[in-house]
């Protein structure tokens, strides 16, 4: 799924947004129409300051979950992605940080 037309949810939090787009890992393909569906979701996420535009490089932190991890719903993969991006501002995730938001004035 493109992340243009990812359903984007976005959580204000300790002065930044945390935005997260859950959907199915793998959608259900018409052109298959026998394949079992597969309705393990995950997600795509980003945190910047609030009104950034995060298309532009440096205003704001992606992110998304590490290999082949998928969530039994959407709402799960929703709640997993807001965890995350709480990390990343409460700067407990081990990779990622706001800092460079912080420092670099955007």
């Amino acid at each position: 799924m493109a992340d243009e037309t990812a359903p984007w949810q976005m959580v204000e939090y300790e002065g930044f947004e945390i935005h997260v787009a859950p959907f199915l890992k793998n959608p259900p393909d018409e052109t298959k129409p026998s394949a079992a569906p597969d309705n393990r979701c995950t997600y795509v996420g980003y945190v910047c300051h609030p009104g950034a535009d995060p298309a532009i490089p440096g205003h704001a932190v992606p992110f998304h979950p590490d290999g082949e991890e998928s969530f039994a719903s959407v709402e799960e993969a929703l709640y997993e992605g807001v965890h995350v991006g709480r990390s990343i501002v409460d700067g407990t995730h081990p990779d990622l940080t706001v800092l460079p938001l912080v420092t670099g004035g955007v």
